[in-house]
């Protein structure tokens, strides 16, 4: 929101400086982003060069004599600048003035042997543009020796404030007028709307067809207007805050948006044809809209039209069509209040940044709606004459104010600020609130330029922001006698330890946006319509994500794409299954491409490194299970996963048989081809939130009694099974045959070749025997070995291989 000092100063009374002002304008809330002050430019004088003779050392240079207007003896020069010449008037620096483009002072010197005494300047020079190809000329009858600035009207600043979204009232000056007011800056003296008689009824009609969309219309005639340039004076304001001038009646619509924050336009009644209608657009309707393009409608769009067609893109931006022009005799002032979420979502869907939008997307003062065309009546009148008709309003019931209960206390609880009710009160009633009664809790009844105000803690909000945030006293944090109690949650500091896991693990963490499109939402089992969006931001932004892969994948790709084929990248955040807080889970997923292995990526002397698979996926997952603190000694890992993975590369990590942990493994080339990607891929997710809360630690450590004073030994058996066994079920059919000595068991080779015959396997396991009462003898390990051969033929149909 832009805004110069003159046109703040229309609306309010004060002797503060510019820099008072941009203080209080931040310490209340708007923060001021920058200030354009030209008051560097005021030493700069209009002066005259009476003769300009050629340099006698130099080809490129003239000696000038300067009339600077202040009645003493003209003034000697050297300029390098081409268009240097007797009778130009341009902007003369004397000695000791600082030059901003340059960053020098002038003093007074020698060019070439030639004394100099000031200097003729360009418009880079004074930071006014960059041209430099010569010296700035000015009009014969400027006048000389006064204020270059003040001649070029560049000595008002120009303030920006960043706006924050929730302060619709402050996209106006009158608005900021008033804040800076209630604050104890001055007083705010914007005049009141005086009423405009008109001379009959509006011979246009409305009718309204999607109250929905349109609260209110308001719309007038004014006959007999005389179109041209605006004023130079408004044309300045509007170049300052960088608008354009149009013609007299689009700057009046201009103006008074960001005068009074009311977005107004203007139709050539003559090239409307019948009356006006709102309604929604139909689907396909197109428009050519003032910006020269041409515009698709959607029937969630709200237009105005008129027999012929659409004329405007309602709260949004006007038709070509209907465009006022210097031919403009009758226009029609068009003042009307639209929904905000259904110009946000037009203005999104069409790509169109306009100021209406901004403004009616926020929320308007519906109050002002038909002051806001009394006012630009009254400057249609003014600067291009005209005779004004009646004023139709259409659709608008009043606005019912919202009263919020405010108990004077919340002040001091909310804020720790010692306010006293009294002076709350009287902050509230300068801001435009209206207070009603009497007590420790006072009513207070929102004025209708505050849709952002909802509850107490908004008023508290206003008292704070105008008192100052700077009042309230610092105080330390409140120290305790003891170590303090546990201050993250359970799942942030398993997040925690997931990211250091897998970034030991050589992976990078990413952070992808949480919405999907919907074809990749639907592989991933999402694409129910709870979880699609009512307004996305984006086309292939429609769905919240089911699974962190999809956009870890699509990460991946684009590295892929940029060279960097070989990447790991994981991600610890929120997946959702529904619209309820309990559909949303805590995920660590991860994906590797290419090579990007843990134990090193690419080519290598010794040979180039293996694609990544379901294994180093599998490695992963129980890397971030174990960091989490799940119990991995009572893990299962049993075949296959969700759809979107390889059926025969991937697999499922339980904790009993119902509880899923995690899912691993390839992708299924379908997946890929839908998210449109390629590569060897892996990937995992475990959903952290169903890891079950270790149980608590004693506080002191106890010495252990089950260590056992015998030596460990290790047994390896081979098995010939059918292809179709896992060797899982093996280890644990192994395992199962003496609980108390068998310690252990791992798989350490698989072979399958035509000796074992078609179908078959051999799977060779690692058992390590621990005893723990006697040392045993060749006919325990003998009795132990029988057993666990008769465990795996039993479970798994394996034999002993010979």
């Amino acid at each position: 929101m832009k805004l110069t000092l003159s046109w703040l100063k229309d609306h309010l009374d004060t002797d503060a400086t510019l820099a008072e002002i941009v203080e209080r304008l931040t310490a209340i809330g708007l923060e001021v982003e920058s200030v354009d002050d030209k008051a560097g430019l005021k030493p700069f004088v209009i002066a005259r060069v009476l003769t300009a003779e050629q340099h006698p050392d130099a080809d490129r240079l003239r000696v000038l004599t300067v009339d600077t207007g202040d009645g003493g003896a003209p003034v000697q020069v050297v300029c390098g600048a081409p268009n240097a010449r007797a009778g130009l008037v341009g902007a003369f620096a004397a000695p000791g003035v600082h030059i901003p483009g340059t960053g020098i002072t002038l003093g007074i010197g020698k060019i070439r042997g030639v004394e100099s005494r000031g200097m003729m300047c360009s418009e880079r020079e004074l930071e006014l543009s960059d041209a430099h190809d010569g010296i700035i000329e000015l009009p014969q009858d400027a006048p000389l020796g006064t204020s270059f600035a003040a001649y070029a009207h560049l000595d008002d600043p120009v303030i920006d404030i960043n706006l924050t979204p929730n302060r619709p009232d402050a996209a106006s000056i009158h608005g900021i007028a008033r804040d800076l007011a209630a604050s104890g800056l001055g007083r705010l003296k914007t005049p009141a709307v005086e009423p405009v008689a008109g001379e009959g009824a509006c011979p246009v009609s409305v009718s309204i067809e999607a109250p929905d969309l349109c609260p209110g219309f308001a719309l007038r005639l004014v006959r007999g207007v005389t179109n041209g340039p605006s004023p130079q004076w408004m044309q300045r304001r509007l170049l300052a805050i960088g608008l354009r001038p149009i013609n007299a009646l689009v700057d009046i619509t201009n103006y008074v948006t960001f005068d009074r924050g009311r977005p107004l336009h203007v139709f050539d009644a003559k090239k409307v044809a019948g009356n006006l209608v709102v309604r929604r657009a139909v689907d396909g309707e197109k428009v050519l809209a003032l910006d020269g393009r041409e515009y698709a409608l959607t029937p969630e769009m709200c237009v105005i039209a008129d027999e012929s067609g659409v004329e405007s893109i309602a709260g949004v931006m006007g038709g070509e069509h209907s465009g006022c022009d210097e031919s403009t005799t009758d226009v029609l002032i068009e003042s009307a209040l639209w929904a905000p979420l259904n110009v946000a979502r037009t203005g999104r869907t069409l790509g169109i940044i306009t100021d209406a939008r901004y403004r009616f997307e926020r929320g308007v003062d519906p109050e002002f709606m038909v002051p806001g065309i009394e006012l630009a009546t009254r400057m249609v009148m003014d600067l291009c004459g005209g005779t004004p008709g009646g004023t139709q309003v259409v659709g608008y019931a009043g606005h019912t104010a919202r009263v919020v209960s405010f108990p004077l206390s919340e002040v001091k609880r909310l804020t720790g600020l010692d306010v006293p009710g009294k002076q709350s009160l009287d902050i509230l009633s300068r801001l435009g609130f209206g207070p009603q009664g009497s007590g420790d809790v006072v009513d207070v009844a929102v004025p209708s330029w505050r849709p952002d105000v909802d509850g107490k803690a908004d008023l508290v909000e206003e008292v704070m922001r105008i008192v100052g945030v700077d009042a309230i006293a610092p105080a330390p944090l409140e120290s305790h006698a003891s170590v303090n109690g546990k201050v993250l949650t359970t799942l942030q500091i398993r997040s925690r330890s997931a990211r250091r896991a897998l970034a030991v693990r050589g992976m990078s963490e990413a952070v992808t946006w949480s919405f999907i499109p919907a074809a990749h939402a639907e592989v991933f089992g999402g694409g129910a319509p709870a979880l699609k969006l009512v307004n996305p931001i984006a086309a292939d932004m429609s769905d919240m994500r089911p699974s962190l892969l999809p956009g870890l994948i699509a990460a991946a790709q684009r590295n892929a794409d940029k060279g960097l084929g070989d990447v790991a990248l994981f991600e610890v955040s929120g997946t959702y299954e529904d619209d309820t807080p309990k559909g949303q889970r805590r995920v660590a997923a991860g994906v590797r491409r290419g090579t990007a292995k843990l134990d090193g990526a690419g080519r290598s002397w010794s040979g180039n490194a293996a694609a990544v698979g379901v294994f180093d996926a599998k490695a992963d997952a129980l890397a971030v299970l174990e960091a989490c603190g799940a119990p991995v000694d009572k893990l299962q890992v049993e075949a296959g996963g969700p759809a979107w993975y390889h059926p025969g590369r991937s697999g499922s990590i339980k904790l009993g048989p119902k509880t899923v942990l995690a899912t691993f493994g390839e992708f299924h080339p379908k997946t890929l081809a839908t998210l449109d990607v390629s590569g060897p891929l892996c990937g995992f997710e475990v959903f952290v939130d169903a890891i079950p809360e270790a149980k608590a630690k004693p506080t002191r450590t106890k010495p252990r009694l089950d260590l056992s004073a015998f030596q460990a030994v290790k047994r390896d058996f081979a098995f010939v099974v059918d292809r179709s066994v896992e060797a899982g079920a093996i280890a644990k059919s192994a395992a199962g045959a003496d609980p108390k000595l068998i310690t252990g068991v791992s798989v350490f080779d698989v072979f399958e070749g035509a000796a074992l015959g078609e179908g078959r396997k051999s799977v060779a396991i690692e058992v390590s025997i621990q005893p723990t009462e006697r040392t045993l003898t060749d006919e325990d390990f003998e009795a132990l070995a029988g057993r666990i051969v008769e465990n795996v033929r039993k479970r798994t149909g394996g034999v002993l291989r010979g």
